[in-house]
């Protein structure tokens, strides 16, 4: 099981991390160990000093796939989700100005939380899907899957190119603009238009 995140993936949190935009989709993985347990609090690792949130939106493979073409993607997942792709954005600068991998900055343990999964044909239209992020109550982060860069089925199909993708595999679609600093005693809960799909709470 992998999970395989997409960066830059929308215009406006690339602009607010002063990011070149990509040609075609920036793609990381990040182990399964960095699944954050359910019910289990977040803990801010003791490395870093600045781990933001990223609300992102899930899909989950339910068949294997290779070279699959877009317009069959959507054959390839009947779930989605929301998650967090919590990063160490200290240890991410520092590695990428000196040229180096993130894998320390975003595959750390509990560095990925997954909400509760549902059909997709729970919703209207996949490529016009709100979802946010509220922190201690408040919304710091608000996307949608319209100003996505590259869609869903894009996503699969670029990504497929690379990488065999199985069932179980999820991918993390990107997260809009708004990342911010977590910290102790945070509540942070997730919604796909007005429905809960996580909560969770930062130590």
């Amino acid at each position: 099981m992998k999970l395989i995140c997409i960066g830059r993936n929308y215009a406006a949190h690339i602009e607010e991390l002063a990011n070149e935009k990509p040609k075609e989709p920036v793609v990381f993985i990040k182990p399964d160990s960095a699944i954050l347990p359910k019910e289990q609090d977040f803990y801010i690792p003791e490395f870093s000093n600045e781990v933001h949130y990223e609300v992102e939106l899930l899909v989950k493979i339910h068949k294997v796939g290779k070279h699959i073409d877009q317009k069959f993607a959507h054959k390839y997942y009947n779930e989605i989700s929301l998650g967090i792709d919590f990063t160490a954005r200290d240890i991410q600068s520092e590695l990428k100005s000196k040229g180096l991998p993130w894998e320390k900055a975003k595959g750390f343990d509990g560095a990925a939380v997954i909400g509760k999964w549902v059909h997709k044909d729970n919703f209207k239209n996949l490529h016009k899907l709100g979802f946010s992020l509220l922190k201690n109550g408040d919304f710091v982060q608000n996307g949608n899957t319209e100003m996505m860069l590259w869609k869903i089925d894009e996503l699969i199909a670029y990504v497929s190119q690379y990488f065999m993708l199985k069932k179980g595999d999820i991918i993390f679609t990107g997260t809009p603009a708004g990342v911010g600093k977590v910290s102790p005693n945070d509540y942070l809960e997730g919604k796909i238009e007005d429905e809960s799909f996580f909560s969770i709470n930062v130590r």
